[in-house]
């Protein structure tokens, strides 16, 4: 392996930020201050080589110390882990988060997308950037969904700095977003994720049932209510009694996809290869989406208890938590419950004494929706790209480090408390035959109580409306988000079930439910829908990289005509539509055209 370095060197402030994570370099070759001839061979080479998995957990280091990356920082992190500094650059020009030219030390990340759109976030961000300006010493950035949808219009600002500090202002007017940029620490504190509950205290809540109830700090008032009873049940079962019981239940998983989970532990369990591996994909960024964000605010141990029966029935050892980089409460709140469960015994070599090992492994994301697919997400723990892998192999046979892998998001998991302590039958006895259990709906949009709800699977999409407070003048609901498709008002029967939504020609995704109102013009919020994937687009096919692009420009062309005008673009856009779904490498390029779609089908968008 060549590796070139430049000239440029990292400031004293770089160094420190690289060297608290991995301690001080032990020769030149590692960026040590020596001036002998260590520099003629590697030594620790190739250790530091199976440390690539670091390079992002380093790069977050630079940037949340000095704000952005310089070529001295990038040099010397490369150094550290023996990465070529151009394939180190690849990656930190990948994630929105990261900026490799020079930039204030606070960055002031406005939401730009759905739900925020539709409550004037262009009049916030003109707002915000009138009183901000170039000396202000904070850079304004519109980007995608923040997963506040339920408090649009959001911001969040972030200041580097040891530690570095954050803050959101959600529902965000002009001058919350400027206190929260201009002085983090004296923010108002955020909303407890309770607020994000408007069902909170119903008793029919399972999944839901201890957000607002217990002390999401508290391992002792979660185990009082209930904690850990599903964990010793699955020491009592035994790895295969606990699959059973899962796949019985018709647990199908919840991000999306719909894919049986008993079955994805069972192939998973079985493979002959070792190490296996565990990991949650907390990475929701489909816009609308926040209800992994409210499990990981409001009932933190309950996703550690379900990790640790996941990884118990599947013979993993090790699990990563995969955590949305624009979650900083998330992130401490599920850093302290894994800190305090492995402190209490229930984390490390021999977990309530019965002599099994497993530990988490939180890692960051640093803005990319495409790592939400489970191979672009494997590839980012590694340290590389998070652009998706060919399948097969399927991760149940090779995912993280090539080993077998089994995925799951944040929702799913937690199922598998409840079926461990009601038992199969009962849990299957909720919902319907091929849809089982209560599911989470993140509502948003032209509601009175937007938020994230809790109903079995059956439950039809007017009766959710109707909890939320969906008023008169609804015009189109969005179901699954971006990667969805919309529904009329008049089809407001269709059964919220997984089968139920195909039938109608929708899909249920990951649970999103955004109502527009007759205030909302549907050409912008598709325009927006389009700009989104092109932008998320990791460019490594072409259907997906040059398909996005068409996408968007014909949409522009729509939007600034009328009439008959349109009809050659709607061509275009059908034509495109199916390349990207027939030849994409991954689920962003085949759903991208899905809302489009929709709008112009069943709502006459653009008649």
């Amino acid at each position: 392996m060549d590796l070139h370095f430049g000239d440029s060197k990292p400031t004293d402030d770089e160094r420190a930020a690289v060297d608290a994570l991995f301690g001080p370099p032990e020769s030149s070759w590692e960026g040590a201050d020596r001036s002998d001839a260590d520099l003629r061979w590697a030594r620790g080479g190739h250790e530091a080589r199976n440390r690539r998995d670091l390079l992002l957990p380093g790069l977050h280091a630079i940037n949340d110390r000095i704000g952005w990356i310089s070529e001295g920082a990038l040099g010397y992190l490369c150094r550290r882990l023996t990465v070529p500094p151009a394939e180190a650059y690849g990656v930190a020009t990948f994630y929105a988060m990261f900026s490799v030219g020079p930039r204030p030390a606070t960055v002031l990340h406005v939401c730009t997308d759905l739900a925020c759109a539709a409550a004037d976030a262009a009049g916030l961000c003109a707002g915000v950037e009138s009183r901000l300006g170039p000396g202000s010493g904070v850079t304004v950035e519109r980007g995608p969904c923040l997963g506040l949808c339920e408090r649009a219009p959001a911001a969040l600002a972030v200041r580097a700095g040891d530690p570095v500090r954050t803050a959101v202002a959600a529902p965000a007017s002009v001058e919350a977003a400027v206190l929260a940029a201009s002085a983090p620490d004296s923010a108002p504190q955020e909303r407890p994720a309770v607020d994000a509950v408007p069902q909170a205290g119903d008793p029919s809540l399972i999944l839901l049932s201890r957000v607002g109830v217990v002390d999401p700090s508290s391992l002792d008032d979660y185990r009082a209510h209930g904690g850990y009873t599903a964990l010793r049940r699955a020491f009592a079962l035994g790895p295969a009694g606990v699959i059973r019981e899962v796949t019985d239940s018709g647990l199908l998983g919840r991000g999306g996809a719909a894919f049986p989970t008993g079955r994805k532990w069972q192939a998973t369990a079985s493979q002959p290869d070792h190490p296996h591996y565990l990991v949650c994909n907390a990475d929701e960024s489909e816009p609308g989406t926040f209800k992994d964000r409210v499990l990981m605010e409001g009932d933190p141990y309950a996703l550690v208890e379900a990790m640790t029966v996941a990884a118990y029935a599947t013979g993993a050892h090790r699990g990563y938590l995969y955590l949305r980089g624009e979650y900083p409460r998330a992130l401490n709140r599920m850093r302290d419950a894994v800190d305090r469960a492995r402190a209490r015994g229930l984390l490390g070599d021999d977990i309530l004494g019965h002599g099994y090992a497993f530990d988490i492994e939180i890692r960051r994301g640093a803005g990319a929706y495409v790592c939400g697919e489970e191979t672009a997400l494997f590839n980012s723990i590694e340290g590389y790209r998070g652009e998706p892998r060919s399948k097969p192999p399927f991760p149940v046979e090779k995912g993280l480090f090539g080993r077998p892998t089994v995925e799951n998001n944040v929702e799913t998991l937690v199922n598998v408390l409840p079926i461990l302590t009601m038992g199969a039958p009962a849990y299957a006895a909720i919902g319907t035959a091929r849809s089982t259990g209560p599911k989470l709906f993140c509502v948003s949009g032209s509601v009175g109580r937007p938020g994230v709800y809790e109903l079995p699977f059956g439950a039809t999409l007017g009766e959710l409306l109707t909890l939320a407070g969906a008023g008169e003048g609804l015009r189109a609901v969005l179901l699954g988000g971006a990667a969805g498709g919309f529904v009329r008002p008049d089809e407001l029967h269709i059964p919220l079930t997984f089968e139920g939504t195909r039938e109608a020609g929708a899909t249920l995704g990951s649970g999103v439910v955004m109502a527009f109102d007759d205030t909302v013009p549907i050409p912008r919020v598709l325009l927006r829908i389009a700009e989104f994937f092109r932008d998320e687009s990791c460019g490594q096919c072409v259907p997906c990289r040059v398909g996005t692009v068409r996408q968007e420009e014909a949409l522009h062309r729509i939007v600034e005509r009328t009439g008959a005008d349109a009809a050659e673009d709607i061509t275009v856009l059908r034509e495109v539509g199916r390349a990207m779904r027939d030849a994409s490498i991954c689920g962003l390029g085949q759903t991208a055209w899905n809302a489009v779609e929709s709008a112009i089908d069943r709502l006459g968008a653009y008649e």
